[in-house]
């Protein structure tokens, strides 16, 4: 939100700096995150002076030029070569000398030069009035006053405008603060508490009056819930046109642009008060009638910005006796609002139901300065004045008779809240005690009225405008950013109470997950849960009909909810690898949303994606690929870690992996993973190979909760290891192996792996050579040989019974 420090100081008088103010206004709440300065001209006329033209000569090498001494009271006159046709001896014109810097149409800066045009010394620019800025002519250079003298800065003849405007991060409980009014109002606050006290001056409407009663437009409430509060005037024998300057320079400065007196006084008072205001053409409004109604589902109205749209049965919406003109709230009707042909106006000032306003505009994705303020919460007591407020403007503006009363349908008046507010309370939530005379300082500046004091606190009334303070800790909050959060005492020493929870609580497993994966090399990704609908077609296993989809997307890239976490991982990779970044390893956790016949649904997942080399190549190590056993190898380190045991593998039938495996426990799949298809890959500009590892993190979660963390002695006695090298029909796994051993020594047997696999030349034909190491321990005492061979005995004979394998 923009704020004009000249503006507010028209409602409170201060010789504080900007940045004095800056830093109260972030103090207060209303965090400034920038100042810019404006100038009502671009440049402020700076090196612009008045010159006298002495000669004025034709070019002797060009029609159109002309060759000019100017007087622009130096020591001598400086010649300059001109080629407005209009130029001549004995005139003051504007000249903008050596060094000057112009801007041009599109505020692009450029800089006087010396130089020579055609041959002849040019030593400065006599300008138009679209090159200075004060006007669109440019028929021809800009005739001044006979009486100025040479060398007099234009800026002195000329008024020029500057500002410095504010850039507030306004939080969206502050609806009281959406203007200059409400800045103000909050500054006078914040200046109290530094025992500075300047009154806040309101614009005065005493002058407001009814020149005759000739054209009443009469106004009908359908449901008074959905517009609480509605005023009206007609204002007849207005002069549409522009605005005058200072009212452009307003509007500028805050970044809108102007577009005629009466339009021009709407935005002006809406910026002011913060009260919107719609302005309708009352020789468009039929039997001079306004119905404030709903209207059948299906609708069609076209608005503003020419776009035609079907109105919901819940659009709040402004009619004249045969059709609607604008959409409460929000946007007006495209044939119903000023134009230059406009000499009747009916002006309007409500107060809209904040939710009505919210819901139609999120409907038909619409977010203007009226909605803004509208669903957030606007002062109902200041309608009538700001409606005062804007006919005076406009009078003054436009001209033009008040040609009714002002009809003001306000049937139920929208009550201030009722807080009682204990000393206790403020003390022991801010920490230290706050003295009560300063509490009711505080609180009568922010207009917070006491109406009675006991010994524990305060019966308060909270004025309607503050509709997020309607609580007792909202009051503390109010008079804490007041106080100063500065101004809160704080001690050196710290008091803590040590829990010694017993419940779980799931985010300590996520947390112990991403801190092992960050240790393996791993970065954390956080991307949007909003994607496009066209990914889902990518995979055979996603429908589209399971798509929750956003009733009104910013974009086609964000229009539904994600069902998979595969997309916004693979968007990531080819963005690391279009800057060079080819080896990759992300995690994210994050959840799935589907949209089912029985409802909707989400899902929180663990996804990973490898990609490149385990690790950067080095001078002393070979580049390692992140293959489908290095993921194999992260996977199972993070079960072992969380204590899921019994864990089978099995192949995955899952559209997204060319090849995969599934990892279930107590019969439900837990994990999927494998090389993403090169066809998915290809829409995303990927060339190397992804590993994508998917983790069901609610059956995850499901599996943790409530395991106990087991401890077991480091075994007093040596282990044994002995190997087989088993040649093997190619059908056969390791996992084929792994359970026959388990299954034939269950006792001595602490674990079984694979460390060589052969194919190729020496081997007979469909067969393969697996190198199998097998480890035995007994904790009570040294095992014998004998015991281990009697035992790789009987695996023998299982693996050739089984398996049909034999020893190499």
């Amino acid at each position: 939100m923009k704020i004009s420090y000249n503006w507010v100081k028209q409602f409170i008088k201060t010789d504080w700096n900007a940045e004095q103010t800056e830093e109260l206004l972030t103090d207060l709440g209303l965090e400034v995150e920038g100042i810019e300065n404006f100038e009502s001209v671009k440049g402020g006329l700076n090196g612009i002076v008045v010159g006298h033209v002495l000669t004025c000569e034709q070019h002797s090498n060009a029609d159109r030029l002309r060759v000019t001494t100017v007087d622009i009271g130096a020591e001598e006159p400086v010649q300059i070569v001109c080629g407005a046709p209009n130029v001549a001896a004995g005139q003051k014109v504007p000249v903008a000398t050596v060094g000057t810097t112009l801007y041009d149409d599109k505020q692009e800066p450029w800089k006087i030069k010396k130089g020579k045009i055609r041959g002849e010394v040019s030593l400065g620019m006599i300008c138009a009035e679209d090159e200075l800025g004060l006007g669109k002519g440019h028929d021809g250079i800009m005739v001044l006053a006979e009486d100025l003298k040479p060398g007099t800065p234009l800026n002195e003849i000329f008024e020029v405008e500057t500002d410095q405007v504010f850039e507030i991060g306004l939080t969206p409980n502050r609806a009281d603060a959406m203007s200059h009014y409400g800045v103000a109002r909050d500054l006078k606050a914040g200046l109290l508490q530094k025992e500075i006290n300047t009154p806040l001056d309101s614009p005065s409407v005493s002058s407001f009056h009814v020149e005759n009663r000739s054209r009443r437009i009469t106004i009908e409430v359908e449901d008074y819930n959905l517009a609480p509060r509605y005023c009206g005037v007609t204002i007849s024998g207005v002069k549409v046109g522009p605005s005058p300057a200072w009212l452009q320079n307003r509007l500028k400065a805050i970044g809108i642009a102007p577009k005629n007196n009466v339009v021009d006084v709407t935005n002006y008072v809406l910026h002011e008060l913060g009260q919107p205001l719609h302005a309708f053409d009352a020789d468009h409004i039929t039997d001079n009638k306004i119905e404030v109604k709903t209207l059948p589902a299906g609708t069609k109205f076209t608005t503003l910005d020419e776009v035609e749209r079907e109105l919901h049965e819940e659009d709040l919406m402004i009619c004249d006796a045969e059709k609607p003109l604008c959409i409460a709230g929000v946007f007006g009707g495209l044939n119903s609002g000023v134009t230059e042909r406009t000499s009747n106006i009916f002006l309007e000032s409500a107060y809209f139901n904040p939710v009505s306003v919210r819901k139609t505009a999120k409907r038909h994705g619409l977010n203007t300065d009226a909605s803004f303020r509208f669903e957030r919460g606007i002062d109902p007591n200041t309608t009538e004045y700001a409606l005062k407020r804007a006919v005076l403007l406009i009078q003054k503006t436009a001209g033009g008779l008040v040609t009714s009363d002002i009809d003001d349908i306000y049937p139920k008046k929208i009550e201030d809240f009722q807080v009682f507010l204990t000393f206790d309370k403020i003390n022991n939530l801010i920490g230290q005690e706050i003295d009560p005379g300063t509490i009711k300082s505080i609180l009568a500046s922010l207009e917070i009225r006491v109406n009675n004091v006991t010994e524990s606190g305060l019966g308060l009334t909270i004025p309607a405008y503050r509709v997020d303070v309607q609580r007792e800790v909202d009051v503390i909050e109010e008079i804490l950013r007041v106080y100063g959060y500065n101004n809160v005492e704080f001690n050196d020493k710290l008091n803590a109470s040590i829990s010694n929870s017993t419940r779980f609580e799931d985010y300590r497993i996520q947390n112990i997950v991403a801190d092992q994966l960050v240790g393996q090399g791993f970065y954390e990704a956080m991307s949007n849960s909003l994607t496009t609908k066209d990914y889902i077609a990518l995979v055979d296993d996603l429908n589209e009909e399971h798509n929750v989809e956003m009733l009104n997307p910013l974009s086609q890239d964000l229009a539904v909810m994600r069902q998979s976490l595969l997309f916004s991982g693979l968007e990531a990779i080819s963005y690391n690898i279009n800057r060079k970044n080819n080896n990759i390893k992300l995690f994210e956790f994050g959840k799935t949303y589907h949209n089912f016949n029985s409802g909707r649904e989400e899902h929180k997942h663990l996804s990973l994606f490898i990609s490149g080399n385990r690790k950067e190549e080095r001078w002393n190590s070979l580049p390692q690929k992140s293959d489908f056993f290095y993921a194999k190898g992260v996977i199972n380190a993070i079960i072992e870690k969380l204590g899921i045991v019994d864990t089978k593998y099995i192949p995955t039938t899952n559209s997204i992996f060319s090849e995969g495996l599934s990892i279930s426990a107590r019969k439900k799949k837990i994990v999927e993973f494998g090389v993403v298809k090169k066809s998915i890959l290809k829409s995303f500009d990927i060339e190397q190979e992804v590993i994508y590892v998917d983790f069901n993190w609610d059956l995850i979660i499901e599996f943790v909760k409530g395991k106990k963390i087991q401890f077991q002695a480091i075994p007093k006695f040596p282990s044994s290891r002995r190997d087989f090298a088993l040649l093997l029909d190619e059908n056969v796994t390791f996992s084929d192996i792994y359970e026959i051993a388990t299954k034939t020594e269950r006792k001595l047997l602490q674990n079984v792996e694979l460390f060589d696999v052969y194919e190729g030349d020496n081997l007979p034909n469909s067969k393969k050579s697996y190198a199998v190491s097998f480890t035995f321990l007994d904790e009570n005492k040294t095992l014998t040989d004998k015991q281990v061979d009697k035992i790789m005995s009987k695996l023998q004979q299982q693996f050739e019974k089984q398996l049909g394998a034999s020893l190499r």
